[in-house]
């Protein structure tokens, strides 16, 4: 028994019915028909695509997996930049720190080898008051002196100067009217710092201020003054 197709199946109400016999055998005629060229066969109909996306389900999650992943990334590479610049100002200050610490034991070992010198710019510097300090000798003394003051050395105590406690070593005091306050008068051993140290204080004799005598009354009237009428009586 032949079977015919009914090409109406699967399509909707509103699609116009198209009936095909595709049967090879002619029923009335009885022969076997010949198949239509491949240009006569109707060309079969592309597939519809649906009108509307169908949306998600009930209860199903509308969020993208690449953008949680995404966010993920960035948040992870959001600390590792916090970590690299954190690390990056902890070297810095390390580097700052040691360079600091070199610089302040470099300046130490040049205090420690110019304050071992010093009794040799005393023994100069008498040298030089006593007139001794003359020709070549005088000359190698200017050039150590020379290089020690442009390595950082300086030296302070020089007479007329205010006392300061902080770098002279007062060794006399006297008073005088002469001076407003505490004054350096004579500079015994000078003193020296290097850089912002402090090698050596000076060794000096102070004068602080005295206030002057009272002064005496002139005579009155031939009278003479009490100091006299004393002495008088004394006599």
């Amino acid at each position: 028994m032949t079977h015919s197709y009914d090409e109406t199946e699967g399509r909707g109400p509103d699609e116009p019915v198209v009936v095909r016999d595709r049967r090879r055998i002619d029923p009335q005629s009885g022969q076997v028909r010949q198949p239509a060229p491949e240009s006569e066969q109707p060309a079969e109909e592309p597939a519809r695509e649906p009108k509307h996306a169908a949306g998600p389900s009930l209860g199903e999650s509308t969020v993208d997996d690449a953008v949680s992943v995404a966010s993920d990334v960035e948040k992870e590479l959001a600390e590792r930049t916090a970590d690299l610049q954190r690390l990056q100002a902890e070297y810095a200050n390390y580097r700052k720190r040691v360079d600091r610490d070199r610089e302040a034991v470099a300046q130490s070992a040049k205090a420690s080898v110019v304050g071992d010198l010093l009794p040799l710019l005393d023994d100069l510097e008498r040298a030089e008051q006593h007139g001794d300090l003359t020709g070549a000798f005088k000359a190698v003394a200017d050039k150590l002196i020379g290089s020690l003051q442009r390595s950082g050395l300086e030296s302070f105590g020089a007479e007329g100067e205010p006392f300061d406690p902080s770098v002279h070593e007062a060794v006399q005091h006297n008073t005088s009217p002469d001076v407003a306050g505490p004054t350096v008068t004579v500079v015994m051993r000078r003193g020296y710092r290097f850089g912002e140290r402090v090698l050596r204080a000076a060794l000096v004799a102070v004068t602080d201020h005295e206030p002057g005598a009272a002064p005496v009354d002139p005579p009155v009237g031939g009278e003479l003054p009490l100091d006299g009428l004393d002495e008088q009586n004394q006599q």
